[in-house]
């Protein structure tokens, strides 16, 4: 706490006009460069944010042109006691946020009162009227106002403690101001108190600047919100139209002896996360084959959910027409690479001939698929390919698999497995080849491994496919 005021020191000097001239023109340069910035600040008042922003541009530029009225204020002398003519004087603008600010003095020896000039105005006074003693004061505040103000007042006289708060008063000629008040006692030769002073500011404006400030902020945080969930709701439903409608067990080929038994399904992580690019399919092809796939495109939101539906579309375009699955990366990497906003993404690729029951499959940067026979599982040893969209012109190997009845393939996306990526992910899926060997179908497999990963930490989306050679 800074130390009391003594009765009997000399009153400070203004300081000189050379350096506080220098500190006005940095004021004033400042203020006209705000004001150069908020008039090409567009006036669109349906946008939060750019009410939130000229709020912000508004209460600067009040505070800055409040600063340059203190400067001049302090370079010049106080002013002096109002007379009976102290009305005539000009007084600030209304608009001034800091500019409205007042001095008063309360002698408790003489039970002499000295108001400024502007104190009058402010607390709306007659200026040919006895300024008040720390006793009337109190009658011009709103009545919710008044014991905190006496409460600061009592601490300032008998217990020394400086005042700094806030009061509201009501004024005949325009409601209600805000004032803030700061003072200290002043302390006799004998150490008791002999008066006290106060510098009082309507504060009114400023107050009301903030909560414009704070009002268009909220507003802004509300836009942004209901704008956010209505961008995760568009992509959630932008991805169940995308991801294959059925669920449960599904049978490919639908007509033939030698079918696969196939089930999916979409993992989301315990909270809410924006929806990312991960998909799946199953397709029955026109040679009775059948495609198989899973991938990851990099992003999140409506946009990884759009990249999504551009991908799984060129996909089963492709497919349909016979194109193998190594040349058919190679295209969707071409498309990734065209397209207007750069996007990175994995996939893995089978087509299934159950005349032969052999798989033919490419990869791109993707995890390769495990395959489970006889309670045990491995890895396949996966052909050549990069991230799709890393590197344009890139070619992709193929590799071939004979399957046997029985045999159960498990393609997944990064994440599936909480903590744990690449080798080690496949490691833990691969411990669940027991399981596996005891499900009567693929739906039991995948709710196995949901059952075993799908409460876990998870910080991403994830899709598991798993396909059974039933005959």
């Amino acid at each position: 706490m800074p130390p009391h005021l003594s009765a009997d020191r000399p009153a400070a000097q203004p300081p000189s006009r050379g350096p506080v001239d220098a500190l006005i023109s940095q004021a004033r340069r400042l203020k006209g460069d705000v004001d150069a910035v908020r008039r090409d600040t567009p006036a669109d008042e349906a946008d939060p944010g750019e009410r939130w922003r000229r709020a912000l541009y508004d209460l600067a530029l009040h505070q800055l042109d409040d600063l340059d009225r203190h400067l001049a204020q302090l370079r010049d002398d106080p002013p002096s006691a109002p007379g009976p003519s102290a009305g005539d004087c000009a007084a600030p603008r209304r608009d001034s946020l800091l500019s409205r600010v007042g001095s008063a003095e309360w002698n408790l020896l003489t039970d002499e009162v000295n108001w400024s000039g502007e104190l009058y105005r402010i607390l709306g006074r007659d200026p040919a009227a006895p300024p008040l003693s720390l006793d009337e004061l109190p009658s011009l505040v709103v009545d919710e106002d008044r014991p905190g103000l006496t409460a600061m007042v009592t601490g300032c006289l008998v217990d020394g403690r400086p005042i700094d708060g806030e009061f509201r008063v009501l004024r005949a000629d325009d409601g209600v101001r805000t004032v803030h008040m700061m003072g200290e006692p002043v302390l006799g030769a004998d150490g008791s108190t002999a008066s006290m002073w106060a510098v009082l500011r309507d504060v009114s404006e400023l107050r009301r600047c903030r909560r414009e400030v704070s009002e268009s902020r909220d507003s802004l945080h509300h836009h942004r919100h209901a704008a956010a969930r209505t961008e995760h709701r568009l992509a959630v439903e932008l991805q169940e139209a995308v991801l294959p409608p059925w669920r449960g067990s599904l049978r490919l080929p639908h007509d033939g002896p030698r079918t696969l038994d196939i089930a999916a399904a979409h993992v989301p992580p315990p909270v809410h996360t924006p929806v990312g690019g991960d998909w799946y399919d199953a397709l029955e092809l026109a040679d009775s084959g059948t495609l198989l796939g899973v991938g990851d495109l990099t992003g999140r939101g409506v946009g990884a959910a759009s990249g999504m539906a551009m991908l799984l579309g060129a996909v089963r375009g492709m497919a349909m027409t016979g194109t193998e699955p190594g040349p058919l990366l190679a295209c969707l990497n071409r498309l990734l690479d065209a397209t207007a906003q750069p996007v990175l993404g994995s996939a893995v690729c089978l087509r299934y001939r159950p005349a032969t029951r052999s798989l033919l499959w490419a990869q791109a940067g993707h995890p390769a698929p495990l395959l489970f026979r006889g309670g045990t599982g491995r890895a396949l040893e996966a052909p050549r390919g990069v991230l799709l969209g890393a590197a344009p012109g890139s070619a992709y190997g193929q590799a071939e698999e004979t399957l046997e009845v029985g045999d159960l393939l498990l393609l997944h996306t990064d994440g599936l497995v909480p903590g744990h990526a690449a080798a080690t992910a496949a490691h833990r899926l691969l411990g669940l080849a027991p399981r596996f060997a005891g499900a009567r179908t693929a739906q039991d497999c995948v709710q196995a491994v949901i059952g075993e990963f799908g409460d876990g930490e998870r910080e991403d989306h994830a899709c598991v496919l798993v396909a059974r050679v039933a005959s």
